[in-house]
């Protein structure tokens, strides 16, 4: 059985063909609405839309559905330390460092380095990523 570290980053990778999936799909069809001789100043564009369109999915799906794709085919769930939901505060906060890859890094260390089993980010929500009974 793979460690539950393991499991969340496999998730995550999930979770970024995902979206890059999704992106590609949009991208290509702006392409095709647009003039092809535009098309460059919509990929100019891409690293700003792309940050804002991971914190949506991540929130979102977080929010409504305790888990994005990817944990959901890892079979966990992020839940409150009180087992509620998640509130839309926690949602947004917990994912903050989710915008490019390079924040989650910091985000995991940081909480490694003060002795948290978790994000940091996690461990100011309350949140906790658990196994999901199936």
């Amino acid at each position: 059985m793979a460690t539950m570290f393991t499991r969340r980053i496999v998730a995550y990778i999930i979770d970024f063909f995902v979206v890059s999936s999704f992106m590609w799909i949009v991208s290509y069809l702006l392409y095709i609405l647009l003039n092809p001789y535009t098309a460059y100043t919509l990929y100019a564009y891409l690293p700003y839309v792309v940050p804002v369109l991971i914190l949506a999915y991540c929130i979102c799906l977080e929010k409504f559905k305790g888990a994005t794709v990817g944990k959901a085919l890892m079979y966990l769930r992020v839940v409150s330390r009180n087992g509620y939901s998640l509130t839309w505060s926690q949602a947004i906060v917990r994912n903050l460092s989710k915008i490019y890859w390079f924040p989650i890094i910091f985000d995991w260390a940081i909480g490694r380095i003060l002795n948290q089993n978790d994000r940091i980010l996690g461990v100011f929500t309350k949140t906790v990523v658990a196994n999901e009974v199936r």
